[in-house]
Order: C-alpha cells, then structure tokens, then sequence
C-alpha cells in the first residue's frame, strides 16, 4: 500500500482499518461500517455486513438451514440446490482482483461456471415506465427529486409515459447534492421503494417498480385500452345498435365512430358532429385538446368542449351520442334536441355495457422500473485477463448475464450495455458507494470450456458446497 493510503500509526494502534471495497477507501473504526454501510470492521477484519444471497431451485433440491440459525445445515439433496448470485458477494474493485465467486456446477452433465460479483456502476440509470394518460409534463423536462434534476421526460409509448433517469451526468457531471440526490432516488427505486418525482412544467408522480403510480395525489387504476382510434375499431360493432355516434376522448388520437372506418365498415350514417383538432384520417383526430388530467389525458373535464360544431345538414334531433374515455372512467350520453343541442340523459343499459366493457379490457396501472448499465472495466477484468473475450462471448450468446438471478436484456452493439427489470430481483439487490455509484450485483453463466478459452481464473473456481461452508448465506426471493 502507498505511504498516501497507509495508516497511521495511532489509527492502526486503534484497530482502524481500510475498506479498499471501492474508490472512496474509508477507515473504519471497530465495530462500525462504512459510508455505505456495506463493510465493517470486526475484530479487524474487513467483512461484508449483508449475507450473500442464494436463489433455491425447487425442481431440483432444498438448500436445508439450522432451525432459527441462518446456518447451512450441510445437506444439498440431490445435484446443485441453489444459484449463487452477486447480491452480498463483495466487489472486484480495484479492477486487477479476480471476482469473488467463481462457481462450478454441473447442468444436464455439461460442466457450468458462473462467476459472481457486485459491480460498481457510475454509468448507470433507471428507465421508468408509467401506466398513465395523464399528463406528467413536456417531453424533455427535467424530472426533481428534492428539487434537484435526476433525469428527464422521454418519449411516450403506447398507454404509457416514459421517464429516463439517472446517468453519468447526473450522478457526476453536476453538484455534489445533484449526485448524491440522484444516487439516493436510484437505489430507492431499485430496490422497489417509493420515490416522489416532480416534473417541470407538469406534475408529481410517486413511482414504484409494481405499484400504480399516484399522480398529483391520484392513484391511477388503469391503463388505456388503446387510443382513441383503436377504441372504436374495437367496439364498433357493439355500439353500432345503440347509438349514432361515439366520440372517444384521447391525447393523441380522438376517435369518431361514423367517420372512421369502423363506422362506414357497418354503414353508419354520418352524424355530422365535428370535432376540434387537426383531421389525421378519417375518423382520427389529433390535438383535440391541450394535455392535462382530464378525459383522455386532455385538459377538458366537459367532453363537449372538444366539439366544434353540429352539421345540420346530416344530424338530426333525437341523435344519440356517447363521449368515453380511453379508459372508461370517464362518460357520458347525450341526445340532441330541437336545436341540434347536445342534452345530458340516463345512459342506456347496453350502452352502459360496453362503456364497462371498456374498462375491463385496460390492464391494471403500474409502474415498471428497468435498471440500465454498462459492464465496464472492474466487471470484465474480474472475470478474464483479456476483457475483450468476455464481451464477445455474450455477443456470441455462450456466456448468459443475470443479476441477482434475473436475466439481463444485452443491447446490441458494442460494450456490455444491459437492462433489467427490478421487480423480478431479490428483496435490498442494490446498494450503493458515495463516489457516487449505484453497487448491483451481476452474474455470467457459460459452460466451464468456454470460460477456459477466453482467459478466466478457472483455477479459482469453487463447488456451491465450498461457498457455504466458508459464507454466511439466505436464500432470496426472486420472482
């Protein structure tokens, strides 16, 4: 060790330690942890304070425990009980240290290794996607947590609104508070944990990986059948004997029943009632109205506010008209009079049918929260001498990456950039270090030749039964 990093005499005299676990390389007094509460001095030895985490493997045995204990009771039934992941198994960093775990196993009698470690990600976020038509604010606002900017609005997808948090810039390239406050909102929701969310321009949305999420103080119940178009395409049919025109309310595509071709596909008569926006095909109908919280994802709480006039060329008195949401939780059936005035009535039972039948075709309102990173330098060198190898052999599809035991998406393209979802991973799967960076654990499984040939530390590999006897242990909860 460096003359710069050496403790001092008086340090050492009173049993402080090094935690080389990361770059921030605490001294740690006995009996306490470090700044990541991670590591510990105990009796002079750096441990891990958390267990490492085993998956069971039911189809195959149980990994048996000391009643009350925690302990391994030392049987394995038949073949390999458990899949060891990362969560628990201490760091590569610095970048030249083998991984913690290299694990031998056997698999339909082909010999398997999987090496098992906890990376350190700077250069990492969360994509965040919401069940909601509700407006959260404009594409590329900046999205605050404690009033610092942790991320931004990112382009909606289809019943859902897209949010692109955390990254490199966030955690470093800004103040000290911004990192620090983005590292703190993304271990909290990786680890399936509320966190508020304010967006400029727009609203509050409390988000949680699996949970609905709660916009400006409403919990949302679902998610959108479809736009507006795709709305009536759907029921067409169902609605054609009971009234003359629907009108479903949308953000994005306002659909009109007897202008589109769901309509004239049943011959509908033309209604004549015109609604605002501009006119994409027939029957379709974007920028009706601004976005906001209202029906649809629009800012109108009154759906005739969106007609923008009466054709009496074509309507007639006595004309029944539906406005729905996309979701159904908003109606309303009206009928014209004498002066082609849309009047408030009782909706009609089969109407009422189908207006329900809308909202049980939503699925239920989550939230999804995807952790996204790159496996760089101390990953790949803890796995081979030659990182390159490494990279390549998942390219190739020989070398299978999970974290905590769930499988990674690997993006196409060069370098390790993957994403997973955090709702299937094992309860507390991430900590963190204050440089700062979120810690993940991460784990590649490929056949014990294929390891040999790119370079990897196949001397240092260990049974699953050497892992527990010389480790404190539980088995997680993956889904």
């Amino acid at each position: 060790m460096s003359d710069e990093l050496a403790l001092t005499e008086a340090e050492q005299k009173a049993g402080i330690i090094r935690c080389d676990a990361c770059p921030v390389l605490c001294r740690i007094r006995p009996g306490r942890a470090g700044a990541c509460d991670r590591y510990a001095n105990e009796d002079g030895k750096l441990v891990r304070v958390d267990p490492l985490v085993l998956l069971a493997k039911p189809d195959l045995a149980r990994v048996a425990f000391i009643e009350g204990s925690g302990n391994w009771a030392g049987e394995l039934g038949k073949g390999e009980g458990a899949f060891v992941t990362g969560i628990g198994a201490t760091t590569t960093y610095p970048d030249y240290k083998p991984a913690p775990f290299i694990v031998s196993s056997r698999y339909e009698g082909v010999d398997m290794v999987t090496v098992v470690t906890e990376g350190i990600f700077s250069y990492c976020g969360v994509k965040v996607k919401i069940d909601t038509d509700r407006y959260l604010g404009p594409e590329q606002a900046a999205v605050r947590v404690r009033g610092e900017a942790v991320g931004h609005v990112t382009t909606a997808e289809y019943g859902s609104q897209m949010l692109s948090l955390g990254g490199v810039h966030h955690l470093t390239g800004g103040s000290k508070k911004e990192g620090v406050v983005t590292c703190d909102a993304l271990l909290a929701l990786c680890n399936r944990e509320a966190v508020e969310l304010a967006i400029d321009g727009g609203s509050t949305v409390v988000v949680q990986s699996g949970q609905p999420p709660i916009v400006n103080g409403q919990c949302e119940e679902r998610m959108r059948v479809g736009c507006g178009s795709a709305a009536i395409g759907m029921f067409a049919p169902q609605w054609k004997d009971h009234a003359d025109e629907v009108i479903v309310v949308d953000d994005h595509i306002t659909g009109v029943l007897t202008e589109h071709q769901g309509g004239r596909f049943l011959d509908m008569k033309p209604a004549g009632i015109r609604v605002r926006g501009r006119k994409s095909t027939p029957g379709r109908y974007f920028q009706v109205a601004e976005p906001g919280l209202g029906w649809g994802g629009t800012n109108v709480s009154d759906p005739l506010e969106i007609i923008e006039k009466i054709d009496a060329k074509q309507a007639w008195p006595g004309l029944r008209l539906l406005m729905v949401s996309t979701t159904g939780e908003q109606s309303a059936w009206f009928e014209l009079d004498r002066d082609l005035k849309p009047q408030p009535k009782d909706m009609p039972e089969p109407v009422r049918r189908v207006v329900d039948r809308v909202a049980e075709n939503c699925e239920p309102a989550l939230c999804t929260v995807l952790f996204m990173a790159g496996a760089g330098g101390s990953l790949r060198a803890g796995v081979t001498e030659n990182p390159v190898r490494l990279t390549r052999s998942v390219r190739q599809t020989l070398t299978k990456v999970t974290l905590g035991g769930v499988p990674a998406y690997v993006w196409p393209g060069g370098g390790i950039t993957l994403m997973v979802d955090v709702a299937g991973m094992p309860e507390k799967s991430f900590g963190y270090v204050p440089t700062p960076a979120l810690v993940a654990p991460i784990e590649f499984t490929l056949r014990a030749d294929d390891y040999a040939a790119l370079g990897g530390y196949a001397s240092r590999a260990v049974t699953l039964e050497d892992v527990l006897r010389g480790q404190r242990v539980r088995i997680g909860d993956g889904k």
